[in-house]
């Protein structure tokens, strides 16, 4: 990242960096708690005796929580400050990973991960908002993408972390350090990251706009000349007005403004609401929940399908990559494009190459040639999802609506996305178990509908300021006392 000089917007600085690292953390546990069910998965079915409704259910049940602590991560920031909703979200994280691993009965499983959903919830919300807040205006968008980096590598240690714990083991199902099984040592290793994301979140300052919504101005003016790097003193002052002013502008929304006849009627909003639908529909979290059991399913041994997992979440932070270089380039609605291509074309041929497995013995195996052809769509897939609908979604829904409804919309925005989520991970397990073919069929049918969605509804809003979005939303914002 170039440094830049000081100015009256701020200025890179190398305890900036570090302060927007520690934050982002909270994307890392996002990507990591959500994703170390992965391993597990196998295992916890023979452990418990689950039918493939309740595996379902005891793998997603988690994004409930995470709905529900995405919802209040904004109530408890305005009440308690940013860090000490870190520091909530790090306690609920390392309660939930002890629970989780010192279970006794698959309910208590589900209530262990529905408390540690509830903190990645918290987590995935806090993490970007403190970021923006604390960061210059002129590098808030390329600070901000270390949140998105965070999840993808999170995504990434926990399923090597889960692999490497069963290569040491002999596999998620055996008998490991103190007599505990491997898969429950896979939870625990939540417990580290989350100790370390609450002792760094200590050690943070408070966000500039917190401080002044709570009348200490002075701690903010320190903050925002020591750490964002308004050292003028007269531009840290006007800072501090531009913040107060914001602040008596903003409105506290509440359920009764979502449910707000004039709010859902806007055919902006069902734009934002599908946008979050197809992008869970696609079932990209299949990939990153199930992928090991799925591998297996077909035949691969289980060392195979952890290193096939390994790989395609090492594709998942390539293809992050791309997207970073090429959202500003090529536009929002361009890139949605050509991911809803990629992935239909790669999840009809997930589909075809699945309708092939032969079964011996009673267990399933694809043949020659297609397990390669499988893995290859499947890693294609990743980098469709990857390269567009992972991170553009979020930017479309950060800059699609305009000043008055963004708050409302983008936090109806995250619990959509979170329900969708939970949906397609909890029925995925009886799709399979009817054919895998089905199932990505399925998906590939979703992904089809999505490109046709964006091409027709969905409006560019590259290089556009954020005020002049639509004029649905325009004559909206006009409506006086509508969230007054």
């Amino acid at each position: 990242m170039q440094i830049a000089t000081r100015q009256d917007d701020g200025a890179f600085s190398p305890r900036l960096m570090m302060v927007t690292m520690t934050a982002a953390m909270g994307g890392f546990l996002f990507g990591f708690d959500s994703s170390i069910i992965n391993g597990t998965v196998d295992a916890i079915q023979q452990t418990f005796s689950l039918s493939p409704g309740m595996l379902g259910f005891t793998v997603s049940f988690a994004l409930l929580g995470a709905m529900v602590g995405a919802w209040y991560a904004g109530v408890c920031a305005e009440r308690f400050g940013r860090v000490r909703t870190m520091l909530i979200a790090a306690s609920l994280l390392a309660i939930s990973a002890l629970g989780s691993g010192l279970v006794f009965l698959v309910w208590d499983l589900i209530f262990w991960r529905f408390v540690g959903g509830i903190g990645v919830g918290m987590a995935s919300v806090i993490a970007p908002a403190y970021i923006a807040e604390i960061s210059p205006a002129n590098l808030r968008g390329r600070l901000g993408t270390l949140q998105l980096l965070a999840i993808v590598i999170g995504i990434f240690l926990a399923i090597l972390t889960s692999a490497v714990i069963a290569n040491l083991t002999g596999g998620a199902n055996a008998t490991a350090w103190l007599g505990l099984a491997a898969w429950r040592w896979m939870f625990l290793t939540e417990l580290a990251p989350a100790l370390l994301y609450g002792a760094l979140a200590l050690m943070l300052p408070e966000s500039p706009r917190y401080l002044v919504e709570k009348g200490r101005a002075r701690e903010a003016g320190e903050i925002l000349a020591t750490v964002v790097g308004i050292d003028n003193p007269r531009a840290n002052h006007r800072k501090i007005n531009e913040i107060r002013d914001t602040i008596e502008q903003d409105h506290h929304k509440s359920i009764k403004d979502i449910l707000d006849a004039r709010f859902l009627f806007l055919p902006i909003v069902w734009v934002g609401i599908l946008l979050s639908v197809f992008q869970q529909f696609v079932g990209i979290n299949v990939i990153f929940y199930y992928s090991t059991t799925l591998w297996k399913s077909v035949g691969f041994q289980e060392s195979d399908s952890f290193l096939i997992s390994v790989i395609m979440a090492t594709t998942n932070i390539v293809a992050t990559v791309i997207a970073i270089c090429l959202i500003d380039h090529i536009g929002r609605k361009r890139l949605l494009l050509i991911g809803s291509a990629m992935m239909c074309a790669s999840l009809t041929i997930m589909a075809l190459s699945f309708s092939q497995a032969v079964a011996h013995a009673g267990e399933l195996s694809l043949p020659y040639p297609w397990g390669p052809v499988a893995l290859i769509a499947a890693n294609v897939f990743i980098i469709g999802f990857g390269a567009s609908w992972g991170p553009v979604v979020w930017v479309l829904l950060a800059e699609m609506f305009s000043n008055r409804i963004r708050a409302i919309a983008l936090g109806l925005g995250a619990a959509v996305q979170w329900l969708a989520n939970f949906a397609v991970s909890m029925t995925f397990p009886m799709l399979a178990s009817v054919g895998l073919e089905y199932a990505y069929g399925l998906y590939a049918a979703f992904a089809g509908l999505s490109w046709l969605f964006v091409y027709c509804s969905v409006r560019e809003t590259n290089r556009r300021q954020l005020e002049d979005m639509t004029e649905s939303t325009a004559r909206f914002a006009s409506q006086q006392g509508a969230f007054d």
